[in-house]
């Protein structure tokens, strides 16, 4: 810790690991388990507990409590993990809870996130990399959020979903079943409105890409055949690794169903 700016008013418990450059407000507390990585920098009034590491370069601000125990009945105390990655800015009042045995043990947050003021990820939670949730929004427990995705403003995420790469769901939205890659979600009860063409077209995804990501957004709504049915004749069809990213989504293990185009 010799190389971290500390504020004197600070609890550090023993045990603790503090990575060199770390920069940590006044009226911190962080837990005998918690590890930080290099240049972490906590804002004041952070609270970190447990079995939690951080990755380098992440902001933590004000009154953001990161690794208190899972707000499951079912957890009976037992040994699990928060890892959370790089370069993630995770802002005032943000929770986040670390996994249980019934999920795997672990939740886990990828690179370069940003989580705004009041949101939450609940137990067993993975997360990918560049995903934003928006104040407010909260993850139920055992979700997987592939890269890219954005959750709107005060929308809820059901427990055991999965949204896939590149989605974005509106503001004010329940999203109770699996969201597919590049997906748009709105509506208080949330729909799958069409895709995230917007999205598409920053990351600089060529024209005969979103082409084709249309055409087989058609299929999936119009084609004869079950969902899951249309998604396997389109993934034989296409030759677009987009359009295979959805195909692939669709067709692999899920404990939820799907959202389907109207």
């Amino acid at each position: 810790m010799s190389a971290a700016q500390i504020h004197p008013s600070c609890v550090i418990e023993e045990g603790a690991v503090i990575g060199e450059g770390c920069v940590i407000g006044p009226f911190c507390h962080i837990g005998p388990q918690v590890v930080l990585g290099a240049n972490v920098e906590l804002m004041s009034h952070v609270v970190i507990k447990g079995d939690t590491h951080i990755g380098d370069d992440t902001t933590v601000y004000s009154f953001a409590v990161i690794g208190e125990i899972p707000q499951d009945k079912k957890f009976k105390g037992e040994a699990s993990k928060l890892v959370i990655g790089q370069r993630n800015r995770i802002r005032e009042h943000v929770t986040m809870n670390p996994g249980t045995e019934g999920g795997g043990g672990i939740t886990k947050i990828g690179d370069d996130g940003l989580f705004m003021a009041g949101c939450h990820v609940a137990h067993d939670v993975i997360i990918g990399n560049n995903v934003i949730l928006v104040n407010n929004s909260a993850v139920a427990g055992h979700c997987v959020i592939e890269d890219n995705v954005i959750v709107g403003g005060l929308s809820g995420v059901h427990q055991f979903v999965r949204i896939g790469h590149g989605a974005i769901i509106g503001a004010v939205t329940m999203v109770t079943n699996d969201v597919i890659p590049y997906g748009l979600v709105q509506a208080p009860r949330g729909k799958l409105d069409g895709l995230n063409l917007v999205g598409l077209k920053r990351r600089g995804v060529s024209r005969a890409d979103i082409t084709a990501l249309r055409a087989a957004f058609q299929m999936l709504a119009q084609g004869e055949g079950a969902f899951q049915d249309r998604a396997r004749r389109l993934g034989e069809e296409t030759e677009s690794d987009y359009v295979k990213e959805i195909t692939e989504f669709v067709l692999g293990e899920s404990d939820r169903s799907f959202l389907t185009p109207g």
